[in-house]
């Protein structure tokens, strides 16, 4: 049996938003917007749909997340993460705790 954690809890706002793709990790950049995330930099969620004309988005602000990661795969529990600066995340001793539920070769699902 496959297991599916796809938009449990989740609830999300919409933003402005420029250059920003779905599936992307981002980040809160000005009044009512988002943009990508530089290597390191903190979190508020993903990106779950983006306008066709690029200028909103909808943003996973809670629930569970699937997002792709750099690095070594984060450790299932409680981990520190990051953004990675290619639109995922990456583990780091800095970062914001999160509990990942489940990590295979290059995705990691986790709550926000």
């Amino acid at each position: 049996m496959k297991v599916s954690y796809e938009g449990i809890g989740q609830w999300a706002a919409t933003f402005a938003c420029s250059g920003v793709t779905e599936g992307q990790i981002v980040k809160v950049s000005g009044n009512g917007t988002v943009a990508a995330c530089e290597d390191g930099d903190a979190f508020c969620g993903a990106a779950a749909t983006v306008a066709r004309d690029g200028a909103a988005c909808s943003v996973a602000l809670g629930g569970l997340v699937t997002a792709g990661f750099s690095g070594t795969a984060p450790a299932l529990g409680y981990t520190a993460l990051s953004a990675d600066g290619t639109g995922g995340v990456k583990c780091s001793e800095s970062g914001r705790s999160y509990l990942v539920v489940s990590a295979d070769t290059d995705t990691v699902t986790f709550l926000l």
